[in-house]
């Protein structure tokens, strides 16, 4: 199917079935007087987990900062829980790019996770507020619980593992209940069991919670069997759909103007092959590319 569902129309407020979380109509991207992609169309609903891939430089970290309200969009229409970007407060949990913490650092995952209710809050408690503080407590707790981190959550967050710290950070980004959860490369520089435990942890929240998640990743393979969408910016070009449909030779030639050829191996993991000019795989020919995202 070439013509994925980047060719769908109306999203923005389609009629029927449930209400979409994040509704984007044609929407294009500039930076810097230069158009990363143009033509997206995508309808994410409650539960459905998100993929946005694409090589670095291409705009994947821009499309978080305009559903954020943190960028301006070049043209199209979009709605973020029915309202425009950056109106919908604390319905969205944002998991920025992963930051490491100082192993000396004494903090405690716990206050951590914490920081997400009241971290933009400076000064002692007002008085006669002991009950809300015990329901914020019970919260904390409860998250924590959700994403499996009671067993270290009171330690120091710098002697916590690299798998630990990722799931006290989605805890505080879960902590105030979003219907939203926008993460930026959150299984960055995790190894390959932390990288497939964090993606089934992120799976599981999305379907039980029915949060609407949109993740972006360099390689789709740890998050491959759980997905419900992705979205592929490269060269311009923006595509959309289920990975079967979006994942594929012609349509990622066409998105890259270049011959590519995609592969799926015995045990279900994806190899994209391509010319001179194809999207700069990394070696080991997962669907990823390797360094920073230039700030896009």
């Amino acid at each position: 199917m070439d013509q994925v569902r980047q060719e769908q129309r109306n999203p923005v407020g389609e009629a029927g079935g449930p209400q979409a979380i994040v509704a984007l109509e044609q929407v294009a991207a500039v930076v810097g007087g230069r158009r990363l992609w143009s033509g997206l169309n995508l309808r994410v609903l409650p539960g459905q987990l998100v993929a946005v891939l694409g090589p670095n430089g291409v705009g994947k970290s821009t499309l978080v900062k305009i559903l954020l309200g943190l960028h301006p969009y070049a043209a199209g229409r979009i709605e973020v829980l029915g309202r425009r970007p950056g109106t919908a407060g604390t319905q969205i949990g944002y998991l920025p790019q992963r930051r490491s913490f100082d192993a000396s650092l004494r903090i405690r995952g716990v206050d951590v996770v914490r920081l997400g209710l009241d971290g933009h809050r400076w000064g002692v408690p007002l008085p006669g507020s002991g009950g809300h503080r015990r329901a914020q407590r019970d919260r904390v707790a409860e998250v924590i619980e959700l994403v499996g981190a009671s067993g270290y959550a009171r330690r120091p967050i710098g002697a916590c593992s690299g798998g630990e710290q990722q799931r006290l950070l989605i805890a505080q980004a879960l902590v105030r209940r979003p219907r939203l959860l926008l993460l930026d490369e959150p299984l960055d520089s995790l190894d390959l069991p932390n990288q497939a435990a964090t993606a089934a942890l992120i799976a599981e929240i999305c379907r039980a919670q029915g949060v609407a998640v949109m993740m972006v990743a360099h390689d789709v393979n740890p998050i491959l069997p759980f997905l419900d969408q992705v979205v592929y910016l490269g060269n311009g070009a923006a595509a959309c759909g289920a990975p079967r449909e979006v994942i594929t030779g012609p349509t990622l030639s066409r998105i890259f103007g270049t011959p590519v050829e995609v592969l799926r191996t015995s045990d279900g993991r994806l190899i994209v092959v391509g010319g001179s000019t194809a999207p700069p795989w990394s070696a080991d020919g997962h669907v990823h590319c390797t360094g920073p995202d230039n700030g896009y």
